[in-house]
Formats: C-alpha cells, structure tokens, sequence
C-alpha cells in the first residue's frame, strides 16, 4: 500500500512553487507553504491567488471550489512550519549551495518519517541528498511550468533513494493527475537534457546573425508544430534560468561543447536582459512579466519595404515528380500563377497530373476549395517532358532527387536554356546550394527554396541565400512565397538551413539517450509531448520521417560542423543497416506491424 500523503510543504513561492502549491491544493491535500520572508510570502500568495482566480473568469474552476483549495493553504514564514508534514517539495532558485543548507534543516525539522523532495530541473539529486542524515528517503520530484496545467512529472531517484519512497512518490502523482516518468539522477533529466542543447543551438545561430530571431521562432513554429520558438521560449524561461541550467548540464554531462552556454546569454545576463520577467530578453516586452511583445531596433521593416527590388513572376517551371514536386506544382497553380511541369516522359507527367488532380479533389470535397477553383488551377498548368519548354518562365524550381550530380547537371541545362534574369531555385533539404548554383554561369540568379512536406498544406519555406546569391533574387524568392501565403524565412547556405540543423541533432541526442539505457523510448516521447509540448514524441517522429533519412541529414550535419556532439548515434546507423527504416519499412524505433 502507497503511503496516503495527507499535508505535503512547499519551499519557495516563485512561479513554480506557488504552481505546486496549487496543485497539491486543488487535489485536496493540505500544503503549508514556506517562503524566506513576509514579502516573499506575500508576492507567493499573489501569485496563487492571482492564478485561481484566472481558472475561475475562465470557467475551469468554480468559485466554491476555489474557495476550498485556498482554504487548504497555510502561508508561513520559515522551515519551521514544516515539522509534521508528509513530504517537501523545495523549489527554490537552483543553485547547490542553498539546495543543501536547505535540505539539511530540513532534515533537522522533519518528522524522521518524511520524504524530502527537491524540483530541480538540472543540478544533482545525490549532491542535494547527501546534506542530510536520510538520504534514502531523498527524490526528485521535477514539475513542469506551468505546473497546474502541465502533465508531466520527471520522478528521479538517486542510487540510494529507496523502492518503497519511489513508489510512493509514483502513486502520488498518479493522484494529481500527473503522468510521471521515473529516471536516474543524470544531468538535465530527459526533458532538459533534450531541449537545452536545441536552445542553445539557436541562440548560437542568432549570435552568428545566421537567421533572425523572427526567422528562427518562426521556422520551429511552423516547420515543426512546437508551441513556441526557441528564443520566444527561452525569454519565457529566463535567461539567467537557462544559463544555470546549461552551465550546470555542462560541467555535469561530460563537458558537452553543445551545452556549453553561448555567450551571448551570459552577455545578456550581465546587462540585465532576462527575457520576460524583466521586459527584455531576446524580445522586447510590454512590461515586466508581460507576455505582449512590442516593436523594438530589431523588429523588422514593414513586408513591403523588405520585398523592395523584387522581380514580377508570372510563369514557374517545376522539374521533378515526385511528392514534392507534385505539391510544389499544386502550390502555385491553386495561387494563380501559369505553372510548366517537366517530367522525365509523358507517364511521369501523367502521374503527376492524377496526383494533383486528386489532391486538388480532397479540397473540393473537404470544403476548402471551390469545383471553379479546381478547374481553374488545373487549367493553369501546362504538361511537358522536355526542359526546353522552361525558355521562357520567371521561375524554376527544381524538385528532383537529392543528389548534387544530378542537381548539378539539371542547372547547367537550365542555364543554357531559361532566358536572363529567372530565379532559379533548388527545394534541396541538405545539399550545399553554392554547389548547384555554381553549376551555372548566373550564380547570382539561384537560390534555395525549401518547402515542407506536404507542400500545399504545411505555411514554411525557408529561402537559402549563398555568398552569391543577388538581393534581388533573395527579394523575388521571399515575394512569392508571400504571393503563395507561405511563411518565407530567410538563411545561409549552411547544413540543415534553420529546422534541420536545429531539429536533428535534438532527434540525434534522443536516440542517444535510448541507446545508454537511460530511459524508454516511450517515456522520452511522454517526456517531449508532455513536458515541452512537442506535437510528437523524438521517437515517433524519427520513424515517420525515416530513419535512413535522418541518419542521412545527420551525417552531412556532422560533415559540415565538425562537431562531435552531432555524429550520428551508432543505434541509428544500426537499425538502419538493419532494414529498420521506421514507418515505410514497417519496424524502426517501433514495431508498426502490429498497429
């Protein structure tokens, strides 16, 4: 039998405390809730109240309700207060040294029986345990901001952290409502571990004014379904949060170059520019604690002032049949423009046409198109085999297979055949488009235009400049994909663009984590979806993507970087040698013969 937890104490009153608090509360434990001061206690019980009271104006929690769980909450200065509780839960700032002096008058004030419980996201349960005479009935109880709506608990036990206390803590959660995942004390557990290298890796490429941070937030937010972008999500978070989190992971997850914090956050740190709470992070806020962003130096120019100089495109040339090329092609028809498909042969081409024809059906039938809007699409696009018939359009985008020889020879051919002045354009995912663009005589006229699959439903395109791409070209791309109701985003020509390179690496360092026995495959897909929001878990989404694929883009991400910390996981490389290629093969990370 599960102990029954009938009061639990609270240290630290901050967002996340006041958020614990209120979860114990609303499931009818009693909690007394411990803060350092009267004003500190004050600002917790603001923060409480201030959050019941939104729940009730929203409808999610009735007034008689509300009333209960505040009624369950004893507000108290000093540790003192915690002398017959069941459980203790700190949330406090991290750092070790007030962790311990913690514990270890909490170890002096408890009853001898009580599990003391630490939130902390990334420093050592065992150093935190070890300041006291129990260690054994020491865990990581690891909630997540914020901490009422949020469903995921990390449970961390240490290597002494006995069975009985891990179970109890488990059936606890289960009580709240909370899906927990029960690991080992390792430096940023699994959610952190996984997203502080991600967040990291986009402060760095903002730091290199690779993207900007409009681009890179909004490139993860559509090209990936993530709630936030990652420098929206790190003001959230705090800046001086995120580089204690990093610093902490990097001294105690093997000296990690990827964790290691980039300089701008100890930078922006020092001059006070801690994201939200403070007014100003990587965004500038309303105010202090306001999520409202306001304009500031960065913002960028009004879309008409920054599309200046682009060049008028009425006709484009898609070559390719593929999926891609095929909603490339359904892209700009259905947007109004005259579109030439180009084909290896009259049944490639036939193909393609059914394929849009059908695709543009579903529409139809689904409401999102009209029977007129249909016909009038498929009447703007003109069928062909030969590359001859691209003389004289505005724009051509090749979508054709992922290798630089044949990419390479088909812009040499473009070259010789499209008149001056044509955008050309290349959808490659991987590739160095400076190699394809010098294949050509006019490396000022190419540039890269990356859609997602599928193209005529996912809103991103990150346009890819090299050394030589024009600022016209660059304009011209981003006008069309405004002219296509796309999201254009604007970055270098280097490995991964903006979402692979940021996107892999995290699926790469997931796939370690299974590899060392860490964790389930399942529990750090929960950990993902529940934890930080992620529409799929890291080993979901692998197997959809194809893990040949991802292995593919990981080693070319590798090639290029140098960086040891993106060489592909051994496990990925296995299973795919193996056959085991995700959802198209029918077994990956997951057996999906069985479904």
């Amino acid at each position: 039998m599960a102990r029954d937890f009938t009061s639990v104490g609270v240290v630290g009153l901050g967002t996340m405390g006041a958020g614990i608090v209120e979860v114990f509360a609303r499931n009818g434990v009693d909690v007394v809730a411990v803060e350092v001061s009267e004003d500190a206690l004050e600002r917790g019980r603001a923060i409480l109240t201030g959050s019941t009271d939104r729940a009730v104006v929203k409808g999610k929690l009735a007034e008689a309700d509300r009333d209960a769980l505040l009624s369950r909450v004893r507000f108290a200065v000093g540790l003192d207060a915690l002398h017959s509780v069941d459980l203790v839960i700190e949330a406090v700032p991290e750092h070790l040294d007030l962790k311990q002096r913690i514990f270890a008058e909490l170890d002096r004030v408890c009853k001898p029986e009580a599990i003391l419980a630490t939130n902390t996201s990334s420093l050592s349960v065992t150093e935190i345990s070890v300041a006291t005479s129990r260690p054994h009935q020491v865990i990581g109880i690891h909630f997540f901001n914020p901490a009422p709506v949020m469903k995921l608990v990390e449970v961390v036990r240490t290597v002494v952290t006995s069975a009985d206390v891990v179970a109890d803590v488990e059936a606890l959660c289960k009580r709240l409502g909370k899906v927990d995942v029960t690991i080992s004390d390792r430096a940023g557990f699994i959610a952190n571990a996984l997203l502080f290298g991600y967040l990291n890796h986009a402060v760095g490429m903002f730091e290199s004014h690779y993207a900007t941070r409009e681009d890179i937030d909004a490139a993860m937010k559509l090209g990936c379904g993530l709630p936030m972008g990652p420098l929206a999500l790190m003001d959230l978070i705090g800046l001086d949060t995120a580089y204690e989190i990093l610093d902490t992971m990097y001294r105690r997850g093997g000296r990690d170059r990827r964790h290691a914090p980039v300089p701008l956050i100890k930078q922006m740190v020092t001059a006070g520019l801690l994201g939200r709470k403070s007014g100003r992070g990587f965004y500038t806020y309303e105010r202090p604690g306001s999520p409202v962003v306001v304009p500031d130096e960065q913002t960028p120019v009004a879309s008409e002032a920054a599309l200046g100089g682009a060049a008028a495109i009425a006709k484009v040339g898609v070559v390719g049949s593929g999926t891609m090329a095929t909603g490339i092609i359904e892209v700009f028809a259905k947007a109004g423009y005259e579109v030439v498909s180009v084909t290896r042969g009259a049944e490639k081409s036939a193909k393609v046409f059914e394929a849009v024809k059908t695709s543009l059906n579903k529409g139809v039938v689904r409401g999102k198109l009209g029977e007129a809007d249909r016909d009038a699409a498929l009447g703007r696009i003109n069928w062909s085999a030969t590359l001859d018939h691209l003389a004289d359009v505005d724009l051509v985008v090749e979508a054709v297979v992922e290798e630089l020889s044949v990419k390479k020879a088909l812009f040499a051919s473009l070259d010789e055949i499209c008149k001056p002045g044509v955008v050309l354009a290349t959808t490659t995912s991987s590739l160095p488009v400076i190699d394809v663009a010098m294949a050509t005589q006019r490396p000022a006229d190419v540039v890269g235009l990356h859609f997602f699959n599928p193209a005529p439903v996912m809103p991103l395109v990150e346009v890819v400049e090299t050394i030589r791409t024009s600022a016209e070209t660059t304009a011209t791309a981003r006008a069309v994909c405004a002219a296509l109701g796309k999201t254009g985003v604007v970055c270098g020509d280097r490995s991964g663009f903006i979402v692979n390179a940021l996107l892999f690496p995290y699926l790469n360092d997931a796939v370690k984590m299974l590899e060392a026995s860490y964790s389930t495959a399942d529990d750090i897909d929960h950990a993902m979806k529940l934890g930080c929001g992620y529409p799929m878990g890291p080993f979901e989404l692998l197997d959809v993507v194809g893990l040949d694929v991802s292995l593919a883009i990981q080693r070319e991400l590798y090639l290029e970087l140098r960086e040891p910390g993106f060489a592909p996981a051994p496990l990925l490389e296995h299973l795919v040698t193996a056959g085991y290629l995700g959802r198209k093969s029918g077994r990956g990370f997951r057996d999906h013969t069985r479904r």
